[in-house]
């Protein structure tokens, strides 16, 4: 008998999400049928994005979410008993899979990475910066990018990428801690917006004669301001926006209509799931090498314990990592 946990949505998010919103729920998993694999997750990943997809959730829903797993019982010989795999199984401790949908994780992961990496640097978050950045960007040697969250999972890897293609890189974050994180990982000019006098200010002096790709985490009257900064055909990607995810009120207009018109921009919003098939899979030995090789750095923030879901997922949401946010089971 095998008894899995799961935290599920209680109640919708009103505002920032509370401990109300959370239920840990115990079910009793059947035997396997012929085909199927039952999975104990190792690390699971917590990520803004589940602030919004939430939303399509039922109450009572588990809440959805990927994980590394291992494969602890097999009746499909695609994935026998030890294989450890990604799967999007949510918040569970256990779950079966009749394989559809899981990822082996390469052979040679196990001698040069920590499995954890598969849910940050290697893995959704690195992809995202890599495609973000490379695909939606094109960003070229010698342009100058500008990165927001940078002390996050993405935008760390955005800004190593950027120095590694040639760019000047300037990066936001919300303490001193990250900022000087920042600068270990070698962006050319990094900043607490919080404690700046002005933004506009802060960006000018970052980088006088503007911005050729902004990446955008953030959102609301953070991108406005440096959507004003943009150098004309700039692009901007725009991956999230975390600033408005918990609002109650208005939210904050969008960016300057002649600022958009004059400076000729490009804005567009992705999905990190466009990318399947060759290009991701070579996105992903590229992020291997860079990582595996020190080009790029790495910083996890890890909670250990199952039922430190909620409270890593809300810290995430206030801002409390360094790096990458994940819970081991």
């Amino acid at each position: 008998m095998v008894l899995a946990k799961s935290w599920t949505l209680k109640k919708h998010f009103e505002g920032f999400p509370t401990d109300s919103n959370f239920e840990l729920k115990t079910t009793e998993l059947p035997p396997l049928n012929n085909g199927e694999v039952l999975l104990e997750a190792l690390f699971l990943s917590v990520d803004p994005y589940m602030r919004i997809a939430s939303k399509r959730l039922k109450e009572g829903d588990k809440m959805m979410g990927e994980q590394v797993a291992r494969v602890v019982e097999s009746k499909n010989p695609a994935f026998p008993t030890g294989t450890v795999v990604l799967a999007l199984s949510g918040w569970t401790s256990h779950s079966i899979s009749d394989g559809n949908g899981l990822r082996k994780l390469p052979a040679e992961w196990l001698e040069k990475l920590p499995l954890s990496l598969a849910l940050g640097a290697v893995g959704m978050p690195g992809l995202t910066a890599y495609f973000g950045l490379l695909d939606v960007c094109g960003v070229k040697g010698g342009e100058t990018v500008m990165v927001n969250a940078a002390a996050g999972a993405v935008g760390s890897v955005v800004g190593q990428i950027a120095k590694l293609k040639g760019c000047k890189v300037v990066g936001a974050a919300g303490s001193d801690e990250k900022v000087n994180y920042l600068k270990k990982l070698g962006f050319d000019v990094a900043f607490n917006y919080k404690t700046v006098k002005s933004l506009e200010e802060a960006l000018r002096t970052a980088s006088p004669d503007g911005y050729d790709c902004y990446f955008d985490n953030v959102g609301g009257e953070f991108s406005n301001t440096v959507i004003s900064q943009m150098k004309t055909f700039g692009r901007i990607a725009i991956c999230g926006a975390i600033s408005q995810y918990n609002l109650t009120g208005p939210r904050s207009q969008g960016p300057p209509p002649e600022a958009v018109i004059y400076q000729q921009l490009h804005m567009e919003g992705f999905l990190v799931t466009r990318w399947q098939g060759d290009v991701r899979q070579k996105a992903l030995i590229d992020l291997m090498n860079w990582v595996s090789e020190g080009k790029i750095q790495y910083h996890e923030y890890i909670h250990e314990g199952f039922e430190k879901m909620p409270a890593t997922f809300m810290g995430m949401l206030k801002g409390e990592n360094l790096g990458k946010a994940i819970v081991k089971a």
